[in-house]
């Protein structure tokens, strides 16, 4: 049974085309973006937030075609808008995250998409690819195409629904790359589908304080006076979903002490 938390993503083979649907209502994720963003206050632009939550819509069907053991993370660099977009996805947790960049973004020549990937235990691997200017999902679109080395497509089915046709071996490519929204639509009708598995993902970080706490444990050791400044609280943001953390000296001596003990 799925909580008002989790949007459910499922996936299904299109028998004949060798093709591979993930779908989902991202109303949830969506929601709990958004209360983020006025928690603490991050004052995204509604332009970056349309970005964001294509991004979300991405890896989230991206992470559910996946292997279930995979981390995922993509840096996308437009130059027009001139942003940032951050998003990441933990299958083995069930999250995503994601947080854009406005300021102090570097003008460039060209938009590009970094992606890292960790499989189970393995070490994590990067690609770069370069992409035209438009949305996310066109960028996203790229990295498939150069990246993945297949063709996947992104849809807006309509409300917060949104589909991933991936392709898969001996997939009948002129098929995909010819699909449309009204196809996506009639897809139930027009396509035979069979359900291959259904997973549940949430917006979450998972930026706990004691994973704060960690990340400074090694510059409050090395010069705990240079990392406080003479303040007995240190003020940080995530990098990863922009929350603020206050860490008192305090606090993380005796975090030292506990990790030492």
């Amino acid at each position: 049974m799925i909580d008002d938390r989790h949007a459910e993503v499922r996936t299904y083979f299109v028998r004949g085309r060798n093709a591979l649907v993930a779908r989902a209502d991202l109303a949830s994720i969506y929601i709990d973006y958004h209360l983020h963003v006025a928690d603490y206050g991050l004052g995204v632009t509604p332009d970056a937030a349309d970005f964001a939550k294509q991004a979300l819509a991405a890896m989230t069907l991206h992470c559910a075609a996946r292997p279930r053991n995979e981390r995922v993370a993509w840096t996308v660099n437009f130059q027009n808008p001139l942003l940032n977009v951050f998003v990441a996805g933990d299958s083995p947790l069930g999250t995503v995250v994601a947080r854009t960049f406005t300021e102090n973004v570097k003008p460039g020549t060209q938009n590009l998409f970094y992606a890292d990937v960790i499989k189970g235990d393995a070490a994590p691997r990067r690609s770069v690819v370069d992409f035209p200017d438009g949305s996310f999902f066109a960028a996203a679109e790229r990295y498939y195409a150069h990246s993945e080395q297949r063709p996947g497509r992104f849809f807006h089915f309509g409300g917060d629904e949104f589909v991933l046709v991936a392709a898969q071996p001996d997939c009948d490519v002129p098929w995909l790359e010819a699909l449309d929204e009204a196809a996506i639509r009639a897809l139930d009708q027009t396509e035979q589908l069979s359900l291959l598995e259904q997973r549940q993902y949430r917006f979450e970080c998972g930026c706990t304080h004691e994973r704060m706490m960690r990340v400074l444990l090694g510059p409050f050791r090395q010069d705990a006076e240079a990392l406080f400044e003479g303040d007995e609280v240190l003020r940080m943001s995530c990098p990863r979903c922009g929350a603020r953390h206050a860490i008192t000296r305090e606090s993380l001596e005796a975090y030292d002490r506990a990790q030492t003990a």
